[in-house]
Protein backbone atom coordinates (compact mmCIF):
# COMPACT_ATOMS: atom_id res chain seq x y z
CA UNK A 1 0.00 0.00 0.00
CA UNK A 2 1.23 3.48 -0.86
CA UNK A 3 0.35 6.33 1.46
CA UNK A 4 0.43 9.76 -0.18
CA UNK A 5 1.39 12.98 1.55
CA UNK A 6 1.03 16.56 0.39
CA UNK A 7 -1.64 17.78 -2.03
CA UNK A 8 -3.24 14.82 -3.71
CA UNK A 9 -6.64 13.77 -5.00
CA UNK A 10 -8.69 10.65 -4.39
CA UNK A 11 -7.91 9.63 -7.97
CA UNK A 12 -4.19 9.88 -7.28
CA UNK A 13 -4.58 7.72 -4.17
CA UNK A 14 -6.49 5.16 -6.24
CA UNK A 15 -3.79 5.27 -8.94
CA UNK A 16 -1.09 4.74 -6.31
CA UNK A 17 -2.91 1.72 -4.86
CA UNK A 18 -3.49 0.25 -8.33
CA UNK A 19 0.14 0.82 -9.36
CA UNK A 20 1.32 -1.00 -6.25
CA UNK A 21 -1.10 -3.87 -6.95
CA UNK A 22 -0.27 -4.05 -10.67
CA UNK A 23 3.46 -4.32 -9.90
CA UNK A 24 2.83 -7.01 -7.25
CA UNK A 25 4.49 -4.92 -4.54
CA UNK A 26 3.54 -5.46 -0.93
CA UNK A 27 4.32 -3.80 2.38
CA UNK A 28 3.97 -0.11 3.10
CA UNK A 29 5.35 2.79 1.09
CA UNK A 30 4.85 6.53 0.93
CA UNK A 31 5.24 9.19 -1.73
CA UNK A 32 4.88 12.95 -1.65
CA UNK A 33 2.76 14.92 -4.14
CA UNK A 34 3.54 18.61 -4.64
CA UNK A 35 1.86 21.12 -6.94
CA UNK A 36 4.10 23.89 -8.26
CA UNK A 37 3.41 26.96 -10.34
CA UNK A 38 5.20 27.47 -13.65
CA UNK A 39 8.08 29.48 -12.20
CA UNK A 40 8.66 26.97 -9.39
CA UNK A 41 8.72 23.98 -11.72
CA UNK A 42 10.97 25.82 -14.18
CA UNK A 43 13.43 26.56 -11.35
CA UNK A 44 13.31 22.93 -10.16
CA UNK A 45 13.83 21.67 -13.71
CA UNK A 46 16.77 24.03 -14.25
CA UNK A 47 18.33 23.31 -10.87
CA UNK A 48 17.99 19.54 -10.87
CA UNK A 49 18.04 18.58 -14.55
CA UNK A 50 19.80 21.52 -16.17
CA UNK A 51 16.75 22.16 -18.38
CA UNK A 52 15.66 25.80 -18.03
CA UNK A 53 12.04 25.44 -19.11
CA UNK A 54 8.59 24.79 -17.69
CA UNK A 55 7.54 21.15 -17.62
CA UNK A 56 4.46 19.22 -16.56
CA UNK A 57 5.84 16.77 -13.98
CA UNK A 58 9.11 16.04 -12.22
CA UNK A 59 9.96 13.00 -10.13
CA UNK A 60 12.56 12.76 -7.41
CA UNK A 61 13.12 9.08 -6.54
CA UNK A 62 14.53 8.28 -3.12
CA UNK A 63 15.69 4.73 -3.89
CA UNK A 64 17.91 5.23 -6.93
CA UNK A 65 20.46 2.58 -5.93
CA UNK A 66 17.99 -0.30 -6.39
CA UNK A 67 16.12 0.74 -9.53
CA UNK A 68 13.92 -0.56 -10.93
CA UNK A 69 11.96 -1.67 -7.90
CA UNK A 70 10.40 -5.10 -8.13
CA UNK A 71 8.63 -7.44 -5.73
CA UNK A 72 12.02 -9.18 -5.26
CA UNK A 73 14.17 -6.18 -4.32
CA UNK A 74 11.66 -3.86 -2.65
CA UNK A 75 13.12 -2.70 0.71
CA UNK A 76 10.67 -3.21 3.54
CA UNK A 77 12.64 -1.60 6.39
CA UNK A 78 10.59 1.57 6.22
CA UNK A 79 10.76 5.23 7.13
CA UNK A 80 10.45 4.91 10.90
CA UNK A 81 6.70 4.49 10.55
CA UNK A 82 6.91 1.19 8.72
CA UNK A 83 6.84 2.73 5.25
CA UNK A 84 9.49 3.00 2.57
CA UNK A 85 9.69 6.56 1.21
CA UNK A 86 9.66 6.33 -2.60
CA UNK A 87 10.21 10.02 -3.31
CA UNK A 88 8.35 13.09 -4.56
CA UNK A 89 6.22 13.87 -7.60
CA UNK A 90 5.94 17.55 -8.52
CA UNK A 91 3.12 18.55 -10.89
CA UNK A 92 2.55 21.90 -12.56
CA UNK A 93 -1.22 22.39 -12.49
CA UNK A 94 -1.17 25.18 -15.13
CA UNK A 95 0.61 22.94 -17.64
CA UNK A 96 -1.71 20.04 -16.76
CA UNK A 97 -4.74 22.23 -17.46
CA UNK A 98 -3.35 23.36 -20.84
CA UNK A 99 -2.49 19.79 -21.81
CA UNK A 100 -5.94 18.56 -20.79
CA UNK A 101 -7.54 21.12 -23.10
CA UNK A 102 -5.12 20.20 -25.89
CA UNK A 103 -5.80 16.44 -25.52
CA UNK A 104 -9.55 16.92 -25.05
CA UNK A 105 -9.93 15.42 -21.61
CA UNK A 106 -10.44 16.67 -18.06
CA UNK A 107 -7.81 18.35 -15.92
CA UNK A 108 -8.50 15.63 -13.33
CA UNK A 109 -7.54 12.95 -15.87
CA UNK A 110 -4.37 14.83 -16.86
CA UNK A 111 -3.25 15.41 -13.26
CA UNK A 112 -3.89 11.75 -12.41
CA UNK A 113 -1.97 10.68 -15.51
CA UNK A 114 0.96 12.96 -14.60
CA UNK A 115 0.95 11.62 -11.05
CA UNK A 116 0.93 8.02 -12.30
CA UNK A 117 3.74 8.84 -14.73
CA UNK A 118 5.75 10.40 -11.91
CA UNK A 119 5.06 7.50 -9.54
CA UNK A 120 6.28 5.02 -12.13
CA UNK A 121 9.50 7.05 -12.36
CA UNK A 122 9.83 6.71 -8.57
CA UNK A 123 9.56 2.96 -9.05
CA UNK A 124 12.29 2.88 -11.70
CA UNK A 125 10.38 3.16 -14.97
CA UNK A 126 11.75 5.40 -17.69
CA UNK A 127 11.04 6.37 -21.28
CA UNK A 128 14.42 7.20 -22.77
CA UNK A 129 14.57 4.15 -25.03
CA UNK A 130 11.60 3.26 -27.24
CA UNK A 131 11.01 -0.11 -25.55
CA UNK A 132 11.10 1.53 -22.09
CA UNK A 133 8.65 4.16 -23.33
CA UNK A 134 6.24 1.49 -24.62
CA UNK A 135 6.36 -0.46 -21.35
CA UNK A 136 5.84 2.70 -19.29
CA UNK A 137 2.91 3.92 -21.43
CA UNK A 138 1.24 0.51 -21.17
CA UNK A 139 1.62 0.58 -17.37
CA UNK A 140 0.18 4.12 -17.19
CA UNK A 141 -2.85 3.24 -19.28
CA UNK A 142 -3.40 -0.05 -17.42
CA UNK A 143 -3.46 1.79 -14.08
CA UNK A 144 -5.73 4.60 -15.31
CA UNK A 145 -8.15 2.16 -16.96
CA UNK A 146 -8.29 0.01 -13.81
CA UNK A 147 -9.41 2.99 -11.73
CA UNK A 148 -11.91 4.18 -14.34
CA UNK A 149 -10.02 7.16 -15.73
CA UNK A 150 -10.19 7.03 -19.48
CA UNK A 151 -9.60 9.48 -22.26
Amino acid sequence: MITLTGEYTEEMAAAAAETFRALSLSGEASAEVVFADEEEIRELNAGTRGVDKVTDVLSYPALTEIMPLTADNYPFDGDGEGRVFLGSVVICRAVAERQAAEYGHSAEREETYLFTHGLLHLLGYDHIEEEERRVMREAEERVLSAIGITR
